[in-house]
């Protein structure tokens, strides 16, 4: 059987086909080639039409089953990754009614602000384990507030990965980890966040049936399947959040297992099975795609300043030198950077930092000693110690670290970054060559019963390497990590301290 993986991303829309029985991508493509649009109509904001994701993955598809070795009618289930967040509001008719306010969209901060005092920092914590902070149910709250007339027209709200699996089968629904990553989600009680919904002045008629993340959800419509070639009734078996499902692709399922990816910012996704909450909501915690009879949440943090402090030095001080090259230099300067320090944080509000945003800073700088080297060496420390800092209070949440999974790309691909971050953390690294298609599609074939198990839906799933931490190395980095960390909190007066 074939398995069809989407991922529906805010710069483009991903697919691809695999065959289940030997776990290999037969085909693969993605649309637009440039990024998608996102709309800012005023500052802060950023708006998506969905109908642009659903008129991009029907090119994506043609594109894909297009390919003279793909039969598309041997898709036997598919598999739906979306971005995070989104807000998408439909009629009666299931027209869109408006742009989805995405996950990068802060208009909302202040209405989350507001129900958090409002309700109790304690009772939002314990029943939802987050601040409803600028998510999707205070989206809705300002659709409400300032756009009344076309609130009432609504008939359901939907999360990006919801839209696109109405429009594959013509049926509305979602899932408890969508509805948690909204904060719309009560773990306490185990039902839609009644509370928080009346307290906003919010219908609890808009959220829609619920459907499991990894079960038979709906059917292709006989529509859509004579529009690809594929045949009507293939179920839509699988969906879920990008971030959990990034986790997934890299078989991120049980407590102190960890997903971690290092791009233009950084996200670290680890499991637990413990009911906690950071008080601070510098982390969030969500329901993971297997949370059920188990629990099984993910706690997830989000870091902005990463690769792109890489990519910057690259294009301002590397000049000619390629990313391996600038890994070269680092690797002849010894852990520390012989007391040059860099903050990352350059690249917008850090939650981890309580929506604070510092910018990047440079400490200790000697033009008489520190060269290339040094600071390409401390740029990629910055990004591991503000990892390390995160993982702090991710375990003070219980989250138990015993392996770290990632895709070998991005900061990966420096065996400085990956030593340094196995030694830090003390914990082993595996790295994979899997993306959130290839997720969407091994979580479509779990979730029709094509595998009977996990352990089955990634047997194919190849280690390409692990890293253990440097024994040797281990005092030297604490010592790093325990300078840059004071900075850091000196930069605050010390207001950011984990607890």
């Amino acid at each position: 059987m074939l398995l069809l993986g989407v991922d529906v991303g805010s710069s483009s829309v991903k697919a691809c086909v695999m065959d289940g029985a030997t776990g290999k991508v037969l085909g693969a493509d993605f649309y637009p080639k440039q990024e998608q649009k996102i709309d800012a109509p005023q500052t802060g904001w950023a708006e998506q039409e969905p109908e642009m994701w659903w008129d991009n993955l029907k090119i994506c598809l043609h594109g894909l089953f297009s390919q003279d070795h793909i039969d598309a009618q041997a898709i036997g289930a598919i598999g739906i990754s979306y971005q995070m967040h989104g807000l998408v509001l439909v009629d009666e008719a299931q027209k869109s009614l408006r742009p989805s306010i995405i996950w990068c969209d802060s208009r909302a901060v202040e209405i989350g602000n507001a129900a958090f005092q409002g309700l109790g920092e304690g009772f939002c914590l314990h029943h939802y384990l987050n601040s409803p902070g600028n998510f999707t149910a205070s989206k809705l709250k300002w659709v409400h507030d300032h756009q009344p007339a076309l609130y009432q027209q609504a008939h359901r709200m939907m999360l990006p990965g919801d839209f696109i699996a109405m429009k594959m089968s013509g049926e509305i629904q979602t899932t408890m980890s969508g509805l948690s990553e909204g904060i719309l989600w009560d773990f306490s009680e185990q039902k839609v966040a009644a509370d928080l919904l009346n307290h906003l002045g919010l219908s609890e008629d808009l959220i829609p049936p619920l459907v499991p993340n990894l079960g038979v959800q709906a059917q292709l419509s006989a529509s859509v399947a004579t529009k690809f070639g594929m045949k009507a009734g293939i179920p839509i078996s699988y969906r879920a959040g990008d971030q959990p499902n990034n986790a997934f692709s890299l078989q991120v399922m049980q407590p102190g297992e960890i997903a971690a990816t290092a791009g233009t910012s950084g996200v670290v996704y680890g499991i637990t099975n413990q009911l906690q909450s950071d008080p601070q909501s510098r982390v969030n915690t969500f329901a993971h795609v297997n949370h059920g009879e188990q629990t099984r949440l993910g706690i997830l943090l989000c870091i902005n300043g990463t690769g792109i402090l890489n990519s910057w030095l690259k294009s301002q001080v590397g000049g000619s030198l390629s990313y391996e090259e600038m890994n070269q230099k680092a690797l002849t300067v010894p852990v520390g950077s012989e007391g040059l320090a860099i903050l990352p944080f350059g690249n917008g509000a850090e939650r981890v930092l309580g929506n604070r945003n510092p910018g990047s800073r440079m400490i200790g700088l000697q033009f008489n000693r520190h060269h290339q080297g040094h600071l390409f060496r401390a740029a990629q420390e910055g990004i591991l110690f503000s990892f390390r800092y995160g993982l702090e209070i991710m375990e003070n949440l219980g989250l138990d670290v015993q392996m770290i999974r990632a895709g070998k790309a991005n900061m990966f691909l420096s065996p400085l970054f990956r030593r340094g971050l196995a030694t830090l953390t003390q914990s082993p690294i595996q790295l994979y060559d899997t993306d959130g298609a290839q997720g969407a599609a091994r979580g479509a074939g779990l979730g029709a019963g094509f595998y009977a198990s996990s352990e089955e839906a990634f047997a194919s799933l190849e280690v390409l390497g692990e890293i253990e931490p440097v024994a040797e190395l281990t005092d030297a980095y604490e010592t790093a990590y325990q300078h840059w960390r004071s900075h850091l909190l000196e930069l605050f007066e010390e207001s950011i301290t984990i607890s």
